[in-house]
């Protein structure tokens, strides 16, 4: 006897199919794999035992297991969900629908040089000095748990501040600068640094930190090597290296006025 199978039902496996591939991809990235694939082995056991084999008691104390079970995979997998459901709001397609009610009837804001010539000056100086630099321009995602672990300056953008912070004297230069509407916010924070095997070996600290706040939020990082004095930019989870002023320059404008 046949059961009814429709587009509904086409749509429904396609759609948890790909639930399950976006799920995988996010593992992957935050090193959990194993631990994705550890659960999908119980799902398929518990439902095998209990819609298949329909072994009562064995699968009422696995459903027991399941809904505690959802509450300890939030509280273990916070990060990866909290980032999940920004990569979701983030999307192009669902965020050109909020700005489109948002900014109707307004002029779209764009960056001045005001805010980026300070940075890229401050940048190529602190290149030629071979000074190292850690600059995070805050976007959409609040990183306000960020700012609270370095010290709080809120001034405005300076290229001359810029340098003094990150002179190798100064007791804040180890740390990231926060830059959040238009000011410098914080100095000599900490950032999450990235363990992707992607990175090439000689870059160092500052540019693995530069890449664990872009895979962690929108931010842009601007980061000058000490070692060489060149100048990358981590956007996206993506860097770009060896920047000339007119790159850096064209890297800033683009993102922090799209």
């Amino acid at each position: 006897m046949f059961f009814d199978f429709g587009i509904k039902d086409i749509i429904d496996i396609l759609l948890v199919a790909l639930l399950l591939y976006y799920i995988y991809r996010l593992m992957k990235e935050s090193r959990s794999l194993n631990v994705f694939i550890g659960i999908m082995v119980f799902v398929v056991v518990w439902l095998f035992v209990s819609y298949v084999l329909e072994m009562k008691l064995l699968g009422s104390i696995l459903d027991k297991l399941v809904s505690v079970g959802v509450i300890a995979l939030i509280i273990l997998f916070q990060e990866e969900i909290r980032k999940f459901l920004y990569n979701l709001g983030a999307h192009r397609r669902f965020k050109s629908v909020f700005k489109f009610f948002a900014s109707k009837g307004e002029k779209p804001e764009r960056e001045d040089k005001e805010t980026i010539m300070p940075i890229v000056l401050a940048c190529m100086s602190m290149s030629k000095s071979k000074v190292g630099a850690l600059i995070v321009i805050e976007r959409v995602t609040p990183l306000d748990d960020i700012v609270e672990t370095g010290d709080l300056i809120d001034a405005n953008i300076n290229q001359r501040l810029i340098e003094n912070i990150f002179f190798k004297n100064s007791p804040l230069h180890d740390g990231a600068m926060i830059i959040s509407k238009k000011r410098i916010k914080a100095a000599g924070c900490i950032l999450p640094v990235s363990h992707s095997l992607d990175i090439p070996k000689e870059l160092g600290l500052r540019h693995r930190a530069a890449m664990g706040i872009s895979q962690a939020s929108d931010a842009i990082a601007v980061v000058v090597s000490e070692e060489t004095g060149r100048i990358s930019v981590a956007v996206k989870g993506e860097f770009r290296l060896r920047l000339s002023a007119e790159e850096l320059e064209s890297i800033l404008a683009k993102e922090m006025g799209g």
